[in-house]
């Protein structure tokens, strides 16, 4: 949805990802549920509120990446961290490639529609990581992208995954 791309994603059950799936096509993304997966069209997703809950509500693992699709989103969103303190460690690091957050308590309230520049910024958990790797494929210019050893705990080779997809992405190791 950030890259305005159209993607297969196979191998889960949507099931268990029913409420931001619903959020999203609640708020015009273009989702077709499949068995095994969703494939995702490109469309226009207009701002949303959101409380992260225990499951089956929305999962606090998904905020970050949702606040990402929030900075590009035309609009103000607004996402309530229930579940976890300090989820919101990734902010300041999307405020690096241009979004535009204020925290106030519990709730990061996010102006989007900025323009995205790219940045040097720094992975601080794996969620937050996978947000920021989204945040740079739609930065105009190259980002780097530090300590992504994050990434690798929970994503197996999202870098050889990505090329795939035909994005310009390498990995260098320099000692982060």
């Amino acid at each position: 949805l950030m890259t305005q791309s159209e993607l297969e994603i196979t191998g889960f059950d949507p099931e268990f990802l029913e409420f931001p799936i619903n959020l999203l096509q609640d708020h015009g993304a273009k989702i077709e549920v499949m068995d095994n997966g969703v494939k995702v069209f490109p469309s226009t997703v207009s701002p949303f509120n959101l409380e992260t809950a225990p499951y089956p509500g929305f999962p606090t693992d998904l905020q970050a990446q949702f606040m990402a699709l929030a900075t590009v989103l035309d609009g103000t969103s607004i996402i309530t961290e229930s579940v976890f303190e300090n989820r919101f460690m990734h902010v300041p690091e999307l405020t690096r490639f241009g979004a535009k957050i204020d925290l106030k308590d519990k709730n990061a309230i996010i102006s989007g529609g900025q323009k995205m520049t790219g940045t040097q910024v720094m992975c601080t958990d794996l969620r937050a990581s996978a947000a920021l790797l989204l945040t740079a494929l739609v930065a105009d210019g190259e980002s780097v992208v530090r300590r992504v050893y994050h990434l690798d705990r929970g994503y197996a080779r999202l870098d050889e995954k990505f090329k795939q997809l035909g994005v310009d992405i390498k990995r260098v190791n320099d000692g982060d």
